[in-house]
């Protein structure tokens, strides 16, 4: 058994563990490409840099926004369209192959579309909006730092939607039949049999697809670097897109850095929250 597992033990060895190793160290060191005959030790340098940053605080604020505005909306959605999916009707394979396939594409493709779309002189939303009397003229969406990141929020909810819609369409799919006829016959209304049956028997399933969209959408810079590159003002950078400057400049050091800091918020969260998932199976059971 241990000969068949030793080439894959090496090769994620190899490939995933020595290079996060190798990068971890770089956030310790000065490390620039202009300079790359001094990667001397520096410590906390590196990290003193980013929370000495005046940015720095815009840019958390924002990756806790980005997380937030998107997730709750996708769970939302992606929660209806699952329901509705369960139901049989009509041409429901080909409903669901059109709600399932923004997840196929690319989210820096995602990102490009929704900033034609947006486009403050030729885009299709200031067409509509024009079109329907809402507006007299075109909205700068993406020039703007109160409107800049509301747009790479809806793009990102129209992208997610149906990582939700897919994860919770085949929870419910799992669900017996016979736990809902036994609610009609007692009769429990819709309302009632959502709260009661459905989430309560799919909530294992619900806890681990929000905590694997938030460390997702947390690390998924795609969408923004897209549409604004962190702009206007640094108004829609978060920790990865601000990282991925960084590392155009050349200064792996603080890029480095900044990887550790995501990994140590990813970790505290993850944490936190299973340790609040088993407390509430435990006060259930």
């Amino acid at each position: 058994m241990l000969a068949f597992m030793l080439p894959a033990a090496i090769f994620v060895g190899v490939f995933i563990y020595y290079p996060m190793l190798a990068g971890s160290q770089m956030a310790f060191r000065h490390w620039n490409l202009s300079n790359l005959t001094d990667t001397s030790w520096i410590g906390l340098q590196n990290f003193a840099t980013i929370f000495a940053d005046p940015s720095f605080g815009v840019i958390l604020g924002n990756s806790v926004l980005w997380v937030v505005a998107s997730i709750v909306p996708q769970l939302v959605i992606g929660f209806a369209l699952a329901l509705w999916l369960r139901r049989r009707f009509r041409f429901r394979g080909l409903y669901q192959a059109l709600i399932f396939f923004p997840w196929a594409i690319s989210g820096f493709l995602i990102g490009i579309l929704f900033r034609w779309m947006f486009n403050g002189e030729f885009g299709v939303v200031n067409d509509l909006l024009m079109k329907t009397g809402l507006i007299d003229q075109g909205i700068p969406w993406l020039a703007q730092p109160d409107t800049a990141m509301f747009a790479v929020i809806i793009a990102n909810i129209w992208y997610g939607v149906t990582f939700f819609a897919i994860m919770i369409l085949a929870a419910l799919q799992s669900v017996p039949d016979e736990l809902f006829e036994a609610a009609a016959l007692d009769g429990a209304g819709k309302v009632r049999t959502l709260f009661q049956i459905t989430i309560p028997y799919i909530s294992t399933t619900l806890a681990l697809t929000v905590l694997l969209r938030v460390i997702w959408i947390f690390n998924f810079p795609d969408i923004i670097w897209a549409m604004t590159g962190g702009g206007p003002a640094n108004q829609t950078h978060i920790i990865t897109t601000w990282m991925i400057t960084f590392t155009q400049k050349g200064d792996y050091g603080v890029a480095s850095a900044l990887g550790l800091i995501v990994v140590g918020l990813l970790l505290v969260f993850s944490a936190f929250y299973l340790m609040a998932l088993r407390g509430k199976k435990e006060a259930s059971s």
